[in-house]
């Protein structure tokens, strides 16, 4: 059964000046949304002009002791002169709570985009999230979940197959590409890598330039592979891919190993993300900031073009090795 999405209407204004006051911040400018859609995100200064960032983060997704262990990691991360947005801390803790909501500041860290195509961007962030995965290699999160299928594929397919989102014209064979899609995730899927504490969610809209990257965002850090934290900064054409993967991969291994196994599981990463990245929507879907984010989600046009990619991923994963993994 879809579970209810909580819709963060409580969270007025007055509720969250009340609760950076109750930290003892003095916020003397207006609240200024920032983009996100998972929790709720706002910039202020106080009155000694200092910029903060707060987020209030969605119940019912983290536990407490799931948030402390982000939170954990993140400071570790600063402790070891990484560049990452770490929280502060008050009364002695960095989760604070208002009204049954969890929530942290944040110094407000600012930074340029992440230049995608630009080599010299690729080789510092590689060498960055070799130092960051040197840090989360020396133990696990107990709390937070480790990356698999049941997660990133069995319970998302399980929503999609009750969510009267898509058009009954489509949803048998919207169900069926998925089947065949998970046919070969179960297949191709291993465990034949070395567990680490990752940032989980590391695409280049996380990634902040001030004189190297500066990375933000580790709601989504779990146990995982190496590998997941990689894959996202590649783009472009297979030969394009190719290249990146060779700077990448050789700016990575100059300062920590990297298993070659994980190399087989980037496209499945990228499978299974295209399956989570819909079950999260329908999830969500009870909260009013997604029907107007995503207004063409129900469209008939929408899920014929997620069918036709599911397709092609799956055939994908259906070729030979060397079609599917970089080449060096």
């Amino acid at each position: 059964m879809i579970q209810p999405s909580f819709d963060f209407q409580t969270l007025d204004p007055e509720t969250v000046l009340d609760a950076l006051w109750n930290t003892g911040i003095r916020v003397d400018s207006g609240l200024t949304p920032l983009n996100s859609y998972e929790n709720r995100v706002w910039q202020f200064s106080d009155e000694d002009r200092k910029r903060y960032v707060a987020k209030f983060y969605r119940p019912q997704r983290w536990s407490l002791e799931q948030l402390h262990e982000e939170h954990q990691f993140t400071q570790e991360l600063a402790e070891a002169n990484l560049a990452v947005a770490a929280p502060l801390s008050f009364h002695g803790t960095t989760v604070q709570q208002t009204e049954g909501i969890a929530f942290a500041i944040f110094p407000s860290l600012g930074g340029r985009q992440y230049e995608i195509d630009n080599y010299d961007h690729l080789e510092q962030a590689a060498q960055t999230l070799a130092r960051i995965h040197q840090v989360g290699r020396q133990y696990q999160f107990r709390h937070r979940p480790s990356l698999g299928l049941d997660e990133y594929f069995h319970q998302p397919l399980a929503l999609l197959k009750e969510t009267s989102l898509i058009p009954a014209a489509l949803k048998a064979d919207f169900i069926i590409a998925l089947s065949e899609l998970g046919t070969q995730l179960t297949r191709l899927w291993h465990t034949d890598w070395d567990v680490l504490r990752l940032h989980g969610d590391c695409h280049p809209g996380n990634i902040l330039w001030r004189d190297g990257p500066l990375f933000v965002d580790l709601d989504d850090a779990r146990n995982g592979p190496a590998v997941q934290d990689l894959w996202m900064l590649v783009s472009g054409d297979l030969n394009e891919q190719r290249v990146q993967w060779d700077i990448l991969l050789e700016c990575y291994t100059e300062l920590t190993e990297f298993n070659i196994n994980e190399l087989s599981l980037i496209e499945p990463l990228r499978a299974m993300r295209m399956v989570y990245y819909l079950a999260w929507v329908v999830r969500r879907w009870q909260d009013p900031a997604f029907p107007k984010a995503f207004p063409w989600f129900e469209e008939a046009d929408f899920w014929r073009r997620q069918i036709a990619e599911i397709h092609a991923q799956t055939a994908l994963l259906q070729s030979p090795p060397s079609l599917m993994m970089p080449q060096f």
